[in-house]
């Protein structure tokens, strides 16, 4: 080998791209994760051990890993709530679960406000819905604010930003699931329009993606009830943020954000465990369109995509107003949830569905850091009158209500691998025992309050409580108004001593006649770190 070959080859490997080409490798993985879930767990997280070395010849470039054990044990049929709830779908509903996850991350910046960013997460468990899965396979190509992701990459609600910590969830999609892989074009923190002074900012995206639980789906459905498989994702959001808080202690946010599930086939479960196809929704490049911009179906869909809007299409209106004294800051939100037109244009004169919620932070006092209150409404659901001329004997007359919040009969439920993909106070299909695939009770009514703090560098807390009723969905009500009470307190330790070692201990208290009592707690190990910076 010449030295001018040699040099070169030094170079190459310098640079990072086989590191890099190896985690698009794994990325690839991703689409194909329900043919492995029988793989081995330990030869999964070892394989990608063994491809640290690989990741580990740059030098100049920064790796992060993570490594995290967690279990789970209670007393009732499901584990309490918020020992579950808003934990990216990494948790179970069931009693006593667990799972062990390893996952490590690349950041390489680059001339020019380039970077590029990418990591791989991998993750195994006892009484979850899978054996094996890939939760993080991603990688993200940026320049200055704006970024194009390919893959799934766990993401918080977006783009109306609440308290993670104490947050009972957002209205229209959240940290509730498993993420849903997706190529997506997002603009994450505001940005200021030039000309305006920094007074005026935006912020936004735009994605399609997939969903990848149609196996689970056929697994967990019931004889001679419908499920889906090859289900499309869309989802697009802009978000407004007006004021200047360098000049003026307020601020004013409004925004939008839509979704829409659209294409794949639905089936019924037979009664000899094979599944028959009921529907065949398209796919083409016209239902990405009529995704984006929500139009009627064509002759290809059926009657009842051709009256409303092709596919599963929700959302929700955004608004927060902040107010900054000192070092305290007021935060106010409004997460107003719709489906269809439904309420997305204040059709029936009204907004009662939503979320209110006050936040309040208190960065110098450590015991109490951070208080929050919200209420949430999904009662009404623009009312229980449903006439539609288009199935009528009057065709000119036409009255809508009686929405079936986050359910729907071709793609059944607004969920990912069992779990809402809204608010995670209406209970997704996984708690259900009849093989149903749809929520239970959509119109319910909660409180919830939410308290943190961090007293020391080491230690950190926090204590969430919800009081919700359920009245059921208004096709199927339940036989009388249920009551059910969720709280959680945690204690994080992050002992100085060993960095990057943290010890979380839980303790769920449920009590109620919706999902019924449980009382339980949780563990969470985890290791993080990073090298070759």
């Amino acid at each position: 080998m010449s030295d001018d070959t040699k040099n070169e080859v030094e170079t190459i490997f310098s640079s990072g791209k086989y590191g890099f080409y190896l985690i698009l490798f794994y990325l690839c993985a991703e689409f194909f994760s329900e043919y492995i879930i029988n793989m081995n767990l330990s030869k999964s997280i070892l394989l990608l051990f063994l491809a640290t070395p690989t990741l580990a010849q740059e030098s100049a470039q920064e790796f992060q890993y993570r490594v995290e054990a967690a279990a789970t044990a209670s007393s009732g049929t499901y584990a309490p709530l918020w020992l579950t709830a808003n934990r990216f779908g990494m948790t179970s509903e069931k009693p006593n679960s667990g799972y062990l996850r390893a996952g490590i991350d690349w950041h390489k910046p680059l001339k020019r406000g380039w970077r590029i960013d990418a990591g791989l997460d991998l993750a195994g468990g006892v009484k979850q819905a899978s054996d094996f899965w890939v939760q993080q396979a991603y990688a993200d190509i940026s320049w200055k604010m704006l970024t194009l992701s390919i893959g799934s990459k766990e993401r918080m609600g977006f783009p109306l930003e609440k308290n993670s910590e104490l947050t009972s969830g957002w209205m229209a999609e959240g940290p509730n699931m498993r993420p849903i892989p997706q190529i997506r074009a997002e603009i994450k923190d505001f940005l200021a329009i030039p000309g305006t002074r920094n007074w005026l900012a935006f912020k936004g995206h735009l994605a399609y993606g997939m969903f990848t639980d149609g196996n689970w789906q056929e697994d967990f459905c019931g004889v001679n009830q419908a499920f889906a498989k090859k289900v499309m994702y869309h989802s697009k959001s802009l978000m407004f943020r007006l004021g200047n808080k360098e000049k003026l202690p307020l601020e004013f946010e409004f925004g939008l954000f839509m979704a829409t599930q659209f294409g794949g086939d639905q089936y019924r479960k037979q009664a000899d465990g094979t599944s028959q196809q009921t529907i065949d929704m398209p796919d083409g490049l016209k239902s990405y369109w009529h995704a984006l911009f929500p139009t009627a179906g064509g002759e290809d869909t059926p009657e009842g995509e051709q009256v409303n809007v092709e596919g599963n299409m929700l959302g929700s209106w955004n608004f927060a107003l902040n107010y900054y004294f000192g070092d305290w800051k007021v935060r106010a939100t409004l997460d107003h949830y719709f489906e269809d037109h439904s309420q997305m244009f204040w059709e029936y004169g009204r907004w009662k569905d939503g979320q209110l919620g006050i936040e309040v932070y208190l960065p110098k006092n450590k015991w109490v850091s951070a208080v929050l209150w919200e209420g949430i409404s999904t009662k009404d659901a623009s009312g229980p009158i449903l006439y539609d001329g288009f199935w009528g004997s009057f065709s000119d007359l036409q009255m809508s209500g009686g929405d079936d919040y986050y359910n729907h009969y071709i793609y059944q439920a607004w969920q990912h691998y069992g779990q809402g993909i809204g608010h995670p106070l209406i209970a997704g299909p996984a708690y259900n025992e009849d093989g149903t695939i749809r929520f239970r009770s959509n119109r319910m009514k909660a409180q919830h309050v939410g308290i943190s703090g961090n007293p020391s560098e080491e230690w950190k807390w926090r204590v969430m409580a919800s009081y919700a009723r359920h009245w059921g969905t208004y096709a199927h009500p339940l036989d009388k108004m249920r009551k059910q009470f969720s709280s959680m307190a945690e204690v994080t330790y992050l002992p100085q001593w060993a960095k990057g070692w943290s010890l979380s201990a839980a303790l769920g208290l449920d009590r109620g006649n919706y999902l019924g009592n449980s009382t339980g707690g949780m563990i969470t190990l985890r290791k993080t770190g990073g090298f070759g910076k």
